[in-house]
């Protein structure tokens, strides 16, 4: 490493069961980040902060004025941009010896395997079904580590998968029932909220990529930030999943 990057990351480097090691998995690192909104806008700068040396960023939408209360990534500035484009900017000014690539279609079954199998784990903060299932298929079938967020009003939750055999997914979480999305835009949510969540999605990123601490596998992290109360609850893997039971047979 350089004098630079020792400086650059020192105060990780100084971290017990880190050190130059955990920094130089890292950079060895590339990682999909699936949606560049409320959860991806902390996932992305964090983990670029942090020294990933790869990111994907993925997002077809464009900056719009309402996104700008809780997407902090993005600027008044890129309002009309495309929102990986947008992304990218803010990242390569943070940290420039990221190598970052733009996703600027959408994510679907068909194009998803290609991009997963290029990636050491991939970051759901998408704010629909469709492409969470699609991201979770994907995530299985090449045996990737999937670390998902959602948020909503003063609602949170956050859980990681580990893409091997044995373990739960998401569809495990939410059976693919053809139920109605909840969305922000016609539900409200509190920007401080998505950035909680967003944290400790890039912090079980990081976690994962680094063999730091215990990962959320199996587990389900619940804020109810109104409260501001916490809840824990195991996630068990479904035996007549469609997705992960094959894995398994």
């Amino acid at each position: 490493m350089t004098d630079a990057e020792l400086l650059r990351y020192s105060r990780q480097i100084l971290l017990p069961d880190f050190g130059i090691e955990g920094q130089e998995r890292l950079r060895a690192s590339s990682v999909l980040v699936v949606g560049l909104g409320g959860l991806g806008s902390p996932v992305a700068m964090y983990l670029a902060a942090a020294g990933v040396g790869r990111l994907v960023l993925a997002d077809f939408d464009a900056v719009d004025l309402s996104n700008l209360q809780r997407q902090i990534i993005h600027t008044t500035a890129h309002i009309g941009r495309p929102k990986a484009e947008s992304a990218r900017i803010a990242l390569a000014a943070l940290n420039p010896d990221v190598d970052l690539v733009t996703v600027k279609r959408s994510l679907v079954d068909e194009t998803l395997p290609d991009i997963v199998a290029d990636v050491d784990l991939v970051l759901d903060c998408c704010d629909n079904f469709q492409t969470r299932f699609a991201v979770n298929a994907a995530c299985v079938a090449a045996g990737i580590p999937l670390v998902s967020g959602a948020a909503i009003r003063l609602e949170g939750q956050v859980t990681a998968f580990s893409g091997q055999p044995g373990g739960p997914c998401y569809q495990c979480l939410y059976p693919r029932d053809g139920g109605i999305d909840e969305t922000c835009s016609t539900n409200g949510v509190l920007a401080p909220v998505v950035g909680i969540i967003g944290s400790i999605q890039a912090t079980e990123a990081i976690k994962i990529l680094t063999g730091l601490g215990e990962p959320l596998f199996g587990r389900l992290l619940l804020l109810d930030a109104a409260l501001m109360q916490w809840r824990s609850l195991r996630l068990p893997s479904d035996p007549q999943c469609p997705i992960c039971s094959v894995t398994r047979a």
